[in-house]
């Protein structure tokens, strides 16, 4: 499919992704993947196509970068990430819109995207986030699911 993000010529893009997280021995445990280019820790997401709207984009993005398909968002979660950074000579201006969903998939099937993946609580899985703004979301998210009663 075609992107609907504004053109790199004009220096912005649209992205949309989930932060996933799933429960194991009374814990949460958050997925963060590591970029083959650039070999940074952040959570999975991509361009926005053209038809799609923000979570049929978060969802086919989680599939293809992961393979986890089955999702349950959570209602009502959508937060913003908006930076800059430079592809070749060309300042970019990057809006990503990620959603939060649980999962009971505990294997992942890494895209050629990626070189690797982790399940971790929440202190490590903020240690290994390369980005203050990723880390930013997850604290985020952690507030959101504090209010969410835990199961089991």
């Amino acid at each position: 499919m075609k992107s609907t993000s504004p053109s790199e010529e004009e220096g912005e893009e649209r992205s949309a992704g989930f932060v996933l997280f799933r429960r194991f021995r009374g814990h949460r445990l958050y997925l963060v993947l590591r970029h083959r280019d650039g070999g940074h820790w952040a959570f999975p997401k991509g361009r926005i196509e053209a038809g799609e709207d923000e979570l049929v984009a978060a969802s086919r993005e989680v599939g293809e970068e992961t393979g986890i398909e089955e999702l349950k968002t959570i209602p009502g979660f959508r937060a913003q990430s908006v930076y800059r950074f430079v592809r070749g000579e060309r300042s970019i201006s990057k809006m990503v819109v990620y959603f939060l969903a649980e999962t009971q998939q505990e294997h992942v099937r890494l895209s050629e995207e990626h070189g690797d993946s982790a399940w971790l609580r929440m202190a490590e899985a903020r240690r290994r986030l390369t980005h203050a703004e990723s880390r930013r979301l997850l604290d985020e998210v952690e507030a959101c699911l504090e209010g969410i009663p835990r199961e089991g």
